[in-house]
């Protein structure tokens, strides 16, 4: 039978302290950890790597109206004067229709995303912006290693830590 480790930790700390992980990876490709978090963290990012790269190309390219503010050539919005039905005057924002061509996700890759977001948390960039962490793996990680079967992560040791002698290493992507 099949077990992890329970890393010292309650179910809800543990796996909330390997989704951490797993996204530290995934974002910054190397982390350093214990030896056997490390070995728990490899298992779920490798399972994730090959799911992204079996659905990295189950898309399908569509186009979309869209419809927002127009925008000068100082990047501000363009505003008009307009009346409303009692005679007041107000400023409103001039709207333009586009047509954009955008990647819409085939049932199997939506549930692939799916699945990754169960597994990793969601992050923000050092500007504040979200990062699309399955669009990433779909788009840059999964193209990377899609010549590959299985392996997509190493783990190097460095020694033992200090304070308990734990064995500490470095778990990178290939």
């Amino acid at each position: 039978m099949a077990r992890n480790r329970k890393l010292g930790k309650t179910t809800a700390q543990r796996l909330a302290m390997l989704r951490t992980q797993t996204t530290d990876l995934l974002v910054n490709g190397k982390i350093q950890t214990t030896e056997a978090r490390a070995k728990e963290v490899k298992a779920i990012a490798d399972s994730i790597i090959s799911l992204a790269i079996k659905e990295k190309d189950n898309f399908e390219e569509v186009e979309v109206k869209v419809v927002r503010a127009k925008i000068d050539s100082k990047g501000n919005k363009v505003t008009e004067v307009a009346k409303s039905k009692n005679g007041k005057e107000y400023v409103k924002v001039v709207k333009e229709e586009v047509t954009e061509k955008r990647q819409k996700d085939n049932p199997s890759r939506l549930n692939a995303r799916r699945k990754i977001m169960t597994k990793v948390n969601k992050v923000k960039d050092s500007n504040g912006k979200n990062i699309d962490l399955p669009g990433k793996l779909f788009n840059e990680i999964a193209p990377k290693y899609e010549s590959r079967v299985g392996g997509y992560t190493r783990i190097i040791k460095l020694g033992k830590r200090r304070g308990d002698s734990a064995e500490i290493v470095i778990l990178e992507l290939l």
